[in-house]
Parts: C-alpha cells; sequence; structure tokens
C-alpha cells in the first residue's frame, strides 16, 4: 500500500473545536490534519491505500459520518495558470502562451476553464497533459491527474446540486446523465 496526500475542503463545523477532535479521531480520520485560511476549512490527509482514488473516497466517507460535514472539492486538483504550466514542464511562460495562441506547435491547445478573455485563465493540468503527449510527445500524463480531476468534478457537483430546488435539482440531473 501507498500513503497518499490529498488536501480536502471541507464546509461544515469548525473541526478544530475540541468538541469534534474525538468525532475526527472516531470517524477513522487519525491520519489527517485541521486548518483554516481565511474562513476556508481544510483537511490534510496522509492516507494509506491501494490508490489515490480509494484513499480519497474513504477520506471524504470517514469525514462526512461528522455530523453536517460536507466535502466540498480537492483543494489543487489540477488547476494550473500560464506560469504553472511553464513551471511544470520547463518552459518559459512566452513559448507556452505562443503554444496556447497556436503561434508555436501543432494548435489545438486546450480551452481554459475560465473566460479565455480573461487576463487570468486556469486550465485543468490534466488536459494540458494529454495535449502535450498527443501533439509533443512529451509524456506528462499521470492517472492521477484524472482521478483528481473527475473527483473534483462530481464533489462540486454535489455541493451545488444540494443548494438548488426540486426542479432545478431534476434538470441538472437530467443534464448529468444523472
Amino acid at each position: 500500500m501507498t500513503i497518499h496526500h490529498f488536501t480536502l475542503i471541507v464546509d461544515g463545523p469548525d473541526l478544530q473545536d475540541d468538541s469534534l477532535i474525538d468525532a475526527l479521531f472516531e470517524a477513522g480520520c487519525g491520519d489527517a490534519a485541521i486548518g483554516r485560511v481565511d474562513g476556508i476549512q481544510y483537511v490534510d490527509f496522509d492516507r494509506e491505500a491501494a490508490s489515490l482514488d480509494r484513499a480519497i473516497l474513504s477520506a471524504v466517507a470517514d469525514l462526512e459520518r461528522i455530523e453536517g460535514v460536507e466535502v466540498v472539492r480537492i483543494a489543487d486538483a489540477g488547476l494550473v495558470s500560464m506560469a504553472d504550466i511553464a513551471t511544470r514542464i520547463g518552459r518559459t511562460r512566452e513559448g507556452v502562451r505562443l503554444l496556447i495562441t497556436g503561434a508555436r506547435g501543432p494548435g489545438g491547445f486546450p480551452a481554459p476553464i475560465t473566460d479565455p478573455r480573461s487576463r487570468y485563465r486556469l486550465w485543468r493540468w490534466s488536459d494540458v497533459a494529454v495535449w502535450f503527449t498527443r501533439h509533443l510527445s512529451e509524456n506528462l500524463a499521470d492517472a492521477d491527474d484524472e482521478v483528481l480531476a473527475a473527483f473534483n468534478a462530481v464533489l462540486e457537483l454535489r455541493h451545488h446540486r444540494r443548494r438548488l430546488g426540486p426542479a432545478d435539482q431534476t434538470r441538472l440531473a437530467a443534464l448529468a446523465g444523472l
């Protein structure tokens, strides 16, 4: 078994409260460290499991055994800026910009997940890594990148779905094929 390191963002009661420390341990989160930054509560895990997906699934299930706790997303689940891409692949920001615009390379760079007109664009690392593998024969793809992106999408869908009324939940379920 491997130890997997990841951080989950959670909503709900303050897990650092003395009354919940025991509940956290009893729920199976003895391998977790809790923190809060700017009002955002996070839980760092060093979870032993056969795979990353099993580690995340068990951590989410364990945390959500505690009344009122909802896992919202996985922190840093593969979103990258142009500067992040440049750092990860060992190229300059200008070189990455030229690949993004199609001025270099084969074109067809993945679209950002934010507004493409924005000054601050973000991409899914898993999409970028697959593009580099397919188009430039630079094997950057990692199966864990896809796992993180997919799990994060599901966690965010659950979070937003709970906030919708029944009619909107039905439309969302139809759109998601649920």
